[in-house]
Parts: structure tokens; sequence; C-alpha cells
């Protein structure tokens, strides 16, 4: 018998999962938040306002009310922006049922308490589910995911029966899925490579070459793997799907949206402007708080990270940011991750 599913949240990622999940043969209750998106699946089976030109699924089921989507749920899958993640699992909290494995697509970290989203599934939802939480992430954008291109992703989950059902569940002839129990690199992977993409897109629109994007890719995995390292993280999933794999995707392709947002900030665009003209969310512009933040807390240098800080919150011009960089004390290259 086949597991019931529900997706929380109809972006781009959540539409392109919940297809995924009904091209695998399952029913997919889908809830959506936007009235208007609402309407456009139910009355043309298409998601024209994130998934544009994508045919979705007839055994998807779309619903405006979260508590239908989530409740008698075998599997919940929640894809929904980090920044109204927990109101989200709060509402939908009482209609989880015990048994259900919740799994994640959402790529960010908390500003004001700085959790990951593990974290506050263990918050708001441990008395229901216990540890069966999963978390998935990879390089995977949603319209190639949605066409059907070869994809590989990780799942992470301290239960490895919850992994493995997330595993069989998503995988398929197109899109593999790998297993992990380092959920805390799974997740930290995801959120820093937005921040750093956000760099790699300002040396785009800056214009500094391919040179210049190498090592800012290089040296952004760096200070992801020493941001790990500190929170518990095994270094190995930063040379993973999750780390170097998602980091390099999401640096390098204009589909990005860290990256065009960095792309803009290079050619002269101020944030608001950027933000005014943006449908979909850039994770990276509310995550780059947070690691800052969290890079203070335990004392560990994010110059990249830092720099995309200042840049959005302190009005930094990005070639100032790139010249001091460049100009930074000199030091050993493993520095911070010797003991490795």
């Amino acid at each position: 018998m086949k597991p019931a599913i529900g997706v929380i949240g109809a972006g781009s990622w959540g539409t392109a999962l919940a297809n995924l999940l009904a091209l695998n043969g399952h029913d997919v209750h889908l809830w959506v938040f936007e009235e208007p998106v609402l309407k456009e699946i139910r009355d043309h089976g298409e998601n024209k306002t994130f998934l544009p030109g994508i045919r979705l699924e007839p055994n998807i089921r779309p619903t405006g009310d979260l508590a239908e989507a989530a409740s008698r749920k075998d599997i919940l899958l929640l894809v929904v922006p980090s920044h109204v993640y927990r109101g989200v699992v709060r509402q939908a909290a009482s209609s989880v049922d015990q048994h259900c494995v919740v799994a994640s697509a959402a790529k960010g970290i908390e500003n004001d308490s700085l959790d990951l989203m593990s974290e506050v599934l263990d918050q708001e939802l441990s008395h229901r589910v216990a540890s069966r939480h999963c978390f998935l992430s990879g390089p995977s954008f949603a319209r190639e995911v949605a066409a059907k291109l070869p994809t590989a992703v990780t799942a992470a989950s301290h239960s490895h029966e919850a992994a493995s059902l997330i595993q069989k569940v998503f995988s398929n002839e197109f899109f593999r899925v790998y297993t992990s129990q380092d959920v805390v690199g799974v997740e930290l992977g995801g959120a820093v490579k937005n921040v750093v993409a956000i760099a790699a897109g300002a040396c785009q629109g800056l214009e500094l070459g391919q040179n210049t994007l190498a090592a800012l890719i290089t040296r952004g995995l760096a200070e992801m793997t020493r941001l790990g390292i500190a929170m518990g993280a095994n270094p190995l999933s930063f040379a993973g799907l999750a780390g170097i794999g998602d980091l390099v995707l999401t640096c390098t392709s204009g589909m990005s949206r860290n990256q065009s947002v960095g792309f803009k900030l290079g050619r002269g665009m101020t944030l608001a402007e950027i933000l005014k003209d943006m449908v979909m969310v850039a994770e990276g512009v509310r995550t780059s708080i947070s690691i800052h933040d969290l890079s203070h807390k335990h004392g560990i240098e994010m110059p990249i990270c830092e720099q995309v800080y200042r840049i959005l919150y302190k009005d930094k011009s990005p070639m100032e940011a790139v010249k001091e960089l460049m100009t930074r004390e000199l030091k050993s290259e493993f520095s911070g991750i010797e003991a490795l």
C-alpha cells in the first residue's frame, strides 16, 4: 500500500517535488498558500506563477486548507521559506499523525533564534513525530527536476528507517536519492551555499573572470566546512551533494535566484530594487544574517559570508568587498580545518 503524502508549499520547488511524487504513482495532497496559485492549479493543471510550462499530474490534489493537507499522512514534506517555516509548522502541528515521517526541503536558518529547520521541527513537533525527521538537499533546480533531467540529492535523518523511506518514495529513473545520518551537515550545506552564491553572482556581475569564481567557490566551501565542524557536522558531508554539489550549481548558474541577486548587486542595483521585482524568495538574503551571527557565536572566520552580509545590510560596495578579501592577512589554505 502506497503511503499517504502531503506537500506543504507550492512554490517552484514544492510544486516540482509534488509532481515528482505524483509521477512515482503517489496521490499527493498539495497545500497552496496563495489563492490565485490554487486557482491556477485547479483550473489549468499548471502552476503558472512559480513553475510555468509544466503540466502537473492529475493525482495532485491542491488545497488551501493546511490541516487537510497535513492530516492522516504517512509522509509530510515541508517546502516553505525559512522565515515562515516555524509559523507554518506550528499551525500544522495538531494535524500531524504520530507515525508520520516529516521531511523538509527548506534551505535556510532562522534569523532570531539561529535555529536550523531540524531544530524548529524538534521544538514544534517533537511530541508527535520523535526523531523521524528527514532533510532533503542537493544540487536540484526545480525546473530541471520538473523536466525529468537526471538529478541526485541527499536525504539526511537520524533515523535510518525514515531516510530509507524518503529515498524509496522519491527515487526513480531521473531522480536519485542517497541517504545520510548527518542532519546538521546536510542542512548547513543547503543554507551556506545560498550566501556564497550571492558573492559568486556579484563577482560575475563585476566581470571578474573564471579564476575569481573558482577561488570563491573553493574558499566558500572552506567557510562552510569550518562552521559545520564547529556545529558538530561530519566534514565529509561538505564534499558531497549537499555541500560542494549544491554550492557549484548555485554559484555558477543564472537559474539560481541567489546568484541572480548577487549579479544585480555587482551591476550596481540596490537590494531594495532587486527584491521589489522578485516573485520567488532568495533564501541567501535572509540567511546571510543568520550565518553572520552564527559565525560570531562560534568564533569562526567566514570572510566571504561576512562581506555578503555587509554588502546587503551595511551598504558596502561589492568591489570594495573583493579588495578587502584579497588583501586580508596571508595564511595557510587549511586554516581552521587542519585537524582533518
